[in-house]
Order: structure tokens, then sequence, then C-alpha cells
């Protein structure tokens, strides 16, 4: 059964955004530390900076891509943030591709 994980910001609380951010990434950190681990990651909306070069929680996507987890940025919005060269990890895709992985899915978390 393929396994998507959809996350739509940087912050896994939006207020207060020191403690969505710490949270984020303690999150990924142990997603990646888990047996069974999802097939992709698409990241949207403000989720796309993740993957950055500046993210703090570059280190946990990284390690997921290491592992063979499939790292998705919207295209859209990593054009929107202009930050198509800032990103350090994974690719660009589009929502037909999102909606595509979606279908496919046999289980899908938004985060």
């Amino acid at each position: 059964m393929k396994r998507t994980v959809l996350i739509r910001s940087e912050y896994l609380v939006e207020s207060p955004p020191d403690l969505g951010a710490k949270l984020m990434a303690s999150f990924l950190r142990k997603l990646c530390a888990e047996r069974e681990k999802p097939d992709t990651v698409f990241f949207y909306g403000t989720g796309v900076r993740l993957l950055t070069k500046a993210s703090p929680a570059l280190d946990a996507v990284e390690a997921l891509s290491d592992v063979g987890v499939e790292l998705v940025a919207c295209g859209t919005c990593v054009g929107y943030f202009e930050i198509k060269n800032d990103i350090a990890v994974g690719r660009t895709g589009d929502m037909r591709e999102l909606i595509s992985l979606a279908m496919k899915s046999g289980s899908v978390v938004t985060v």
C-alpha cells in the first residue's frame, strides 16, 4: 500500500512560529526514524520552505530522501516564494501530480 504525507506549512502549529518550526522539525525527524516510512512527501504552501538550504529541518528531509522517500515540492509554491535556487533536496511537481499521488495512495496523511 502506497503512503503519502502532505505537508502544507513549515510549522506544525501556526502560533507561536518558533514552536511550530521546532515541532515540525521534530515530526520530520521522528517520521524518518519510523520503521515504515511514506513513499512520498508532498510539500505545498509554506511547507516548501522545509526543503531549502535554510530549513531548520534540512537534516530530517535529507535523511528521508537518503532512505528513498520521494520529496516533492509544489512548483507553483516554489515560484511564489521565489526559492527555486534555494531548494536543497527533493524535486518540484505540480497539482496534477499531487492529485495523482493522493488518488493512488492507500493512505494519505495531511500535516
